[in-house]
């Protein structure tokens, strides 16, 4: 029986370079890699010999015959692939691993971050050569959006830091945690003790919806909402009020994965998060939430929908939970005409139903899947307690066309729809209105910053002059920090080669300057500056400590909420 792979896909191709019938796809070599919601195994090839699953750092490749409940679907999203996509599998190019000629010395290098995108930058330098490495984060835990990003009941998805483990206990790398760059440590002084300086330090800001109101307590971003949830140590356990006036709604604008996410969390039986590492203030807080219905908005129409089929899938699955599509002309002849692989597919079977976002809730959980629907401001006096929303008619093509911009909620659709303001306008009732309209990177103290792309100025990872264009000498970046917020955590695979890569053309040319100072002294440095910076033994202490406190609850872990909890823990102190 073939094997399938399904929702948890991580798209880091580790399966890829397994297969020996060449028979997963879209491959890292093959221009639609990066662009897919998963890979897919073609069941026609697949000779059934399992290296595919055993190689995948998420669990998520099984074989067909064992697939149950909502990832059945999964069996035929891998055999419709090949439908659309055929292939002979062939064979690409061999290609072999980087390394450094003989001469050089050892390269030092330091990676600003600690999540997917650093470490697999570190990954991809300690398997290729001899480097030692230096990792920096300014929070005392490793992880980044692995940690702090990834909703609690995606598990499997989290498994994929198992697979960074040898990395960060691999004797050529050290740890300084809690250090913050451009506060604690300079860039020129961390280009002093290395002969490169990978910044992998992500998109830390939300975007805007830029509407009156928006500043009001009860509005917030997805980055807060999802950082509550996650016990990240820089959100306030009461960031978030689940139980306060008009409590009953919650609007989430967009509808990406992160949108989702909410929503699930949202409207999940508080007892099922209790078997996941949920922050146990937020845990705390589901329990008593008032929540009944989740409204998810969306300017555009169903063809144009963020989320990725994987995840939209297990949303329909949400015990105890409706999800209704409302009512509208436009987006009923979106569904009826839809592409049977296009996002609006999705939504056939789904009720069709009036919304009247005045009122209260209709009894029961449900969420409510409302298109064609700008924000224009958010109303309250002194607390949220609504948002007004102009309907919007889609222009420029046909509402049933597919989409492919990954913002959900951006301008810029492939298919040239925009969506244009009908004069209609009403206001949903709502305690509480997180905007889920992506990420934007923040500049980094002593690097330049691209403010229309929001990423660092850079040229194929090498960090660049914006006037010259020429590189600035051994600085590079990775990840979204370079690209954008757009792709997976396994989009950074890809994202990291690349740029080791130039790190490692620049060190062959000679190109890359010697540090002035050495490791040791960079050590002596950061103690100095930052004496409570956190290294690879006080990692280990942290991790004994959540794992014990889990085993205790029957959890993976009960995370650590605060910077004097993760320090108290790092220095074996209750």
């Amino acid at each position: 029986m073939a094997y399938a792979i399904t929702r948890t896909c991580c798209n880091d191709a580790s399966c890829v370079s397994v297969c020996p019938v060449n028979c997963i796809h879209p491959t890292p070599d093959e221009p639609e890699f990066g662009t897919t919601d998963m890979l897919y195994i073609d069941p026609v090839a697949c000779i059934d010999c399992g290296a595919c699953a055993d190689a995948c750092p998420v669990d998520a490749v099984f074989p067909v015959d064992r697939l149950r409940g909502p990832d059945t679907a999964f069996g035929d999203l891998n055999r419709d692939w090949y439908r659309d996509h055929p292939s002979d599998h062939a064979w690409g190019a061999p290609g072999f691993p980087r390394s450094l000629p003989d001469g050089l010395g050892v390269l030092r290098v330091a990676i600003v971050g600690t999540g997917p995108a650093a470490g697999y930058t570190a990954q991809e330098l300690l398997r290729s050569t001899g480097a030692e490495i230096t990792m920096i984060d300014r929070l005392p835990v490793t992880g980044g959006l692995l940690r702090h990003g990834v909703a609690p009941d995606h598990q499997s998805t989290k498994r994929i830091a198992d697979s960074f483990a040898s990395v960060f206990h691999d004797p050529r790398l050290r740890m300084h945690l809690n250090v913050d760059i451009g506060a604690d440590v300079t860039h020129e002084e961390l280009a002093a003790h290395h002969h490169a300086v990978v910044y992998a330090v992500g998109a830390a800001a939300d975007r805007r919806l830029g509407i009156p109101g928006e500043d009001l307590p009860g509005s917030l971003p997805a980055t807060a909402f999802v950082g509550w949830y996650n016990a990240e140590p820089t959100v306030p356990a009461d960031a978030v009020d689940l139980s306060g006036p008009g409590a009953e709604r919650v609007v989430v604008v967009g509808n990406g994965n992160v949108a989702v996410d909410i929503a699930r969390i949202l409207l999940t039986d508080p007892d099922r998060l209790a078997a996941t590492d949920i922050a146990d203030h937020a845990l705390a807080a589901l329990r008593r939430s008032r929540v009944r219905e989740v409204v998810l908005l969306a300017r555009r129409g169903p063809a144009q929908a963020a989320w990725t089929t994987a995840e939209f899938l297990a949303l329909r699955q949400l015990p105890g939970v409706d999800v209704v599509v409302e009512d509208h002309p436009e987006v009923r002849a979106a569904i009826e005409t839809a592409a049977p692989d296009s996002r609006a597919a999705l939504l056939a079977g789904l009720p069709l139903v009036p919304f009247d976002g005045g009122a209260e809730p209709a009894p029961g959980r449900r969420i409510v899947l409302r298109f064609l629907s700008a924000p224009t401001a958010l109303t309250g006096d002194g607390q949220v307690t609504g948002l007004t929303v102009a309907r919007t008619t889609l222009v420029g093509g046909r509402a049933g066309d597919r989409a492919g911009d990954q913002g959900g909620d951006r301008a810029g659709d492939p298919t040239g729809d925009r969506a244009e303001p009908t004069g209609q306008t009403d206001v949903l009732r709502a305690g509480l209105v997180v905007r889920s309209i992506g990420h934007r990177g923040v500049p980094v103290p002593g690097l330049p910053f691209d403010e229309r792309t929001a990423t660092v100025a850079h040229h194929g990872g090498r960090v660049v002059d914006p006037g010259t264009g020429r590189p600035l000498p051994g600085t590079y970046v990775v990840g979204w920090a370079k690209r954008g917020p757009s792709g997976g955590i396994g989009a950074n695979r890809a994202c990291a080669r690349e740029t080791v890569d130039a790190l490692l053309d620049d060190a062959t040319a000679r190109a890359l300057v010697a540090p002035t100072a050495s490791r040791k002294d960079f050590d002596r440095l950061v103690r100095h500056r930052r004496p409570d910076a956190v290294g690879l033994k006080e990692l280990r202490a942290v991790e004994r400590a959540e794992r014990t406190r889990g085993e205790a609850e029957g959890r993976p872990r009960v995370k650590l909420a605060t910077v004097p909890e993760l320090l108290a823990a790092a220095r074996g102190r209750r």
